[in-house]
């Protein structure tokens, strides 16, 4: 008797702080005869209010009036279901079933356990692989995009080579290449968007771009007041200076119209250090972050609105008023930086977003002022590219520069030639996407054939992955096309001078 008290005792401990609700059924009445404490709490009622209930008021919403498992003997073993709380939610859960006889009488005993956190990390998940797979496809139209960008913009500098700026030819020449740069803005912002679309990273004070770029928008948008919290001693970021701006340009931009009658935009930055157990989603390394706050006065979000605002195209400004590339653009810029993004928002409660970014060692690089001139030279270069209406134009862009130039269109090609005229080669400006040899590829047999080489890099898609290894491998420069002649020019020098 004594054992058996024990043994009881034990059964009913475990059935009371197992982790997972449990409930046993009367299978001919469909009545809870007994529940533990996680199934009291996950429903939401006591154990007095849950006993004797049907237990399709809980258990099986869906399935009420018509039950295969208590009718039928049936039983089923992890299958995704549905609780129901008493103030009327709906708990995704994990349950199991089995029939049971006790004091020959038939029941049914269910476990079931919470499935809400699992879901939320799975939903996250599917997210984070649509945002990727897409980004990869809007990398790969920009890609496209800036080498025909390319072919015009260097028609355009050519032609222009042949006017005086007093013409009016030069004028209309001038607009084409304002247009060009429009559209390379777009494809900006597709790269951006497009995981690890960095142009030129560099160390950064991120209070200073902040500091700018609000001060920019407040001067143009009086009806909106700006305030500013800095952290003082603010830790360096690694960060794309231009991209950093858009993206709180376009933060300030959303706020601004979720607040068309007016208000306020609260600025913040601190420093934070994030444990081993500090749960941030998107990051599981811990370490030394900038977090950086963007809150306003606005109309807030509903849920629904949350979950997609940073996907591409989505807009709630209507047709014709909006891209809806602003936020996807901020959320991959800040994703290829190493960071994460989080929005909090609710309707008539305005909206904050809250920015990680990972800290550097490294010290700030303060900015030197570049002249507009365009610089000449008399050396050799090797032009190597798989477009050709871009291998031509800058062929002859590179000659009216005072440059002797050989042209390659595929990397085996440029190996051919260099192999012949090694001596006389000064540089090479290399594409880096190509069918057959890759640039990068191509960078390597260079350099096995000449270790100094001297080789630029030039791609339709910035400095991502790909281009900075080719770039740690030893190549001297990056040019992103589109490029005018003022900064082809420059690139050069700047690569020669090394």
């Amino acid at each position: 008797e004594k054992k058996l008290k024990e043994s009881t005792g034990l059964i009913s401990a475990i059935f009371e702080h197992v982790e997972a609700g449990i409930v046993l059924i009367d299978s001919a009445t469909h009545t809870i005869v007994n529940a533990n404490r996680m199934a009291v709490e996950m429903c939401g009622a006591t154990k007095e209010a849950l006993i004797g209930k049907i237990c399709h008021k809980y258990i099986c919403p869906a399935a009420a009036g018509d039950c295969p498992l208590t009718d039928c003997g049936q039983s089923i073993d992890k299958a995704e279901q549905v609780l129901l709380t008493t103030d009327g939610r709906e708990i995704p859960v994990l349950k199991t079933a089995v029939p049971v006889r006790i004091a020959e009488r038939d029941y049914l005993l269910e476990s079931f356990i919470d499935m809400t956190e699992r879901k939320r990390l799975e939903s996250q998940l599917l997210q984070a692989q649509k945002m990727e797979a897409i980004g990869t496809l809007a990398g790969g139209i920009a890609h496209d995009f800036n080498n025909i960008l390319m072919g015009i913009q260097g028609i355009a500098s050519l032609m222009m080579l042949d006017f005086d700026p007093s013409q009016p030819q030069y004028e209309r020449l001038k607009l084409i290449e304002d247009q060009v740069k429009r559209g390379a803005d777009l494809t900006k912002q597709l790269l951006g968007f497009a995981r690890g679309g960095r142009y030129e990273v560099k160390p950064t004070n991120i209070n200073e771009i902040i500091e700018k770029s609000s001060s920019m928008f407040g001067r143009t948008r009086k009806e909106i007041a700006v305030h500013r919290k800095y952290e003082k001693d603010i830790w360096t970021l690694e960060v794309d200076q231009g991209q950093m701006e858009q993206v709180f340009l376009n933060l300030y931009v959303n706020a601004w119209q979720a607040m068309p009658g007016g208000g306020s935009i609260y600025l913040e930055t601190q420093n934070v250090v994030l444990e081993e157990h500090d749960h941030l989603p998107g990051l599981n390394r811990p370490g030394r972050y900038v977090k950086v706050s963007v809150s306003d006065t606005g109309m807030g979000m509903d849920e629904k609105t949350r979950e997609r605002i940073f996907d591409p195209f989505f807009t709630t400004k209507g047709i014709g008023r909006g891209t809806g590339l602003g936020l996807a653009m901020v959320y991959g810029i800040i994703k290829g930086h190493g960071g994460v993004i989080h929005v909090y928002s609710e309707p008539g409660h305005g909206t904050t977003f809250h920015i990680h970014l990972p800290a550097s060692e490294k010290s700030v690089v303060k900015e030197k002022t570049v002249s507009g001139a365009i610089l000449k030279g008399t050396e050799t270069i090797l032009l190597v590219d798989d477009e050709k209406m871009v291998l031509e134009v800058s062929k002859e862009i590179l000659e009216s520069l005072g440059y002797r130039v050989f042209a390659a269109g595929s990397g085996q090609e440029a190996i051919g030639v260099y192999m012949e005229k090694k001596g006389r080669i000064d540089l090479v400006i290399l594409d880096m996407i190509m069918p057959g040899m890759s640039g990068g590829e191509t960078f390597d047999r260079l350099r096995e054939i000449h270790p100094g080489i001297a080789v630029l890099l030039s791609s339709g898609y910035s400095v991502n992955g790909q281009a900075q290894e080719i770039l740690d491998r030893g190549c001297r420069g990056f040019l992103q096309k589109p490029f005018t002649t003022e900064i082809l020019s420059k690139k050069i020098r700047e690569t020669l001078n090394v």
